[in-house]
């Protein structure tokens, strides 16, 4: 599938390369590092992100993940200087994904963090964020967008739960929030039987 189109059906699987997924544009993040030794990617956290929040279509996201966010181009952007910050993938309003970090390395997305009594969720984990404001709803071409993109991890890595921001930093964060519909993305087609919605 190119990267411009979006998908009307279960998107194919597409094919990797040292942790990048052909079926995303690619626009490299410099805040990754790598995983600790032996670490297998049992995790996927899901996020959302809208900037400034609840602006949808720009690029001021690429911008932040890639350390070139002008923070004086809108009120909001001055919380963000000096922030160095990543996920692995973005999917877009119209479904179209977009990877920053090979999967092979550790995304800076979930901070602080823990799930199932272990800490550090980066080290082990896949973050993908959703483009949408916390706690809104997310459009249907994303549950699918997202759904193939989960196949594709979960054919090339041994992940086997998916779970919100929220739930590995309860308290801290609230992404993707109520908005996001978990029933509706375990029924899209393509969605891997490997991976339980944990949360």
């Amino acid at each position: 599938m190119a990267p411009s189109m979006v998908p009307t059906d279960a998107p194919a699987p597409g094919r990797w390369r040292k942790g990048w997924w052909s079926g995303a544009s690619r626009c490299t993040s410099p805040n990754f590092g790598p995983r600790p030794p032996g670490m297998e990617v049992s995790l996927v956290v899901l996020h959302s992100i809208s900037l400034p929040p609840g602006v949808y279509g720009g690029d001021a996201i690429e911008r932040l993940f890639s350390n070139r966010l002008d923070c004086a181009a809108h009120p909001y952007f001055a919380r963000l200087a000096g922030l160095a910050v990543s996920a692995h993938f973005l999917l877009r309003r119209d479904g179209r994904p977009l990877q920053f970090v090979s999967c092979d390395q550790r995304a800076w997305h979930a901070g602080r963090s823990s799930w199932r009594g272990r800490d550090n969720c980066n080290d082990w984990s896949i973050g993908i964020e959703l483009e949408g404001l916390e706690g809104d709803t997310f459009e249907p071409v994303q549950y699918l967008a997202l759904a193939g993109l989960l196949q594709a991890i979960a054919r090339r890595y041994p992940v086997t739960e998916l779970v919100g921001h929220e739930h590995v930093a309860p308290g801290r964060k609230r992404d993707p929030g109520a908005g996001f519909d978990w029933v509706a993305l375990g029924r899209q087609p393509g969605f891997p039987a490997t991976i339980t919605i944990a949360c």
